[in-house]
């Protein structure tokens, strides 16, 4: 084999190599296409969150007369064990039975404990802005731990919710701004150390209260008028 034929091959295998090389680049700006199409399709057809408004934000799921001389808020998490277990005790139950109009119960967000928990937080939410917080309240606790989308979507079919409001609110974030606001204000302003936390006209108690001690701080409450 002559010295020129060898070089030609050798230019030929370069060649080769080469036109592998363009070709696997080009496939992957073919790939890379496809997917920033996709991006830009789903983000396109993904349901779009309406900013929340003052009103909104303000909001919060409540339970008693507002006129109630004592307004006991829960800082609370769907995903948390006590938070159920404190539900299940059915003590708000008895301290509404006890006081009637003298008390309401607020609820705010405190998602902290599973992943799920923000998402769970949220569809509360999303039941709350069609009037039902409270029914989709006990049927997250009724079901917990299961709180994945598919989950949450189920029990708001359950309860009779407007199944495509309710999955538009969920998939869009809508109410996100909302559970974030109540968990800065649960972790920033008041540093709870955990789930359930509450607060009684305004001042901590520690731990999940028991009846006795609730009992305790509204009959000293009422009493000082």
């Amino acid at each position: 084999m002559t010295k020129e034929n060898r070089k030609s091959q050798k230019q030929i295998r370069q060649e080769k190599i080469l036109a592998q090389k363009n070709k696997r680049q080009w496939i992957g700006y073919g790939v890379l296409t496809l997917i920033l199409i996709a991006a830009i399709f789903w983000n396109s057809s993904r349901p779009k969150a309406q900013p929340l408004d003052e009103t909104r934000l303000a909001s919060n799921p409540t339970i008693g007369s507002d006129s109630a001389k004592v307004v006991i808020t829960e800082y609370a998490d769907f995903g948390c064990p006590a938070c159920r277990a404190w539900h299940n005790s059915g003590i708000m139950e008895q301290v509404r039975a006890a006081y009637g109009d003298d008390v309401q119960f607020v609820w705010k967000d405190f998602p902290v404990i599973t992943a799920q928990s923000p998402k769970a937080a949220e569809a509360g939410q999303c039941a709350f802005d069609q009037g039902r917080f409270w029914e989709y309240h006990d049927a997250l606790f009724a079901n917990a731990p299961a709180l994945g989308v598919s989950d949450l979507k189920s029990y708001a079919a359950q309860i009779g919710l407007d199944a495509e409001t309710f999955n538009q609110c969920l998939d869009s974030g809508q109410n996100r701004a909302k559970v974030e606001q109540s968990l800065n204000e649960a972790q920033r302003e008041y540093a709870f150390p955990g789930t359930p936390s509450f607060l009684v006209n305004g001042k901590k108690l520690v731990g999940p209260p028991s009846y006795e001690t609730l009992k305790s701080t509204i009959d000293a409450i009422l009493a000082s008028g």
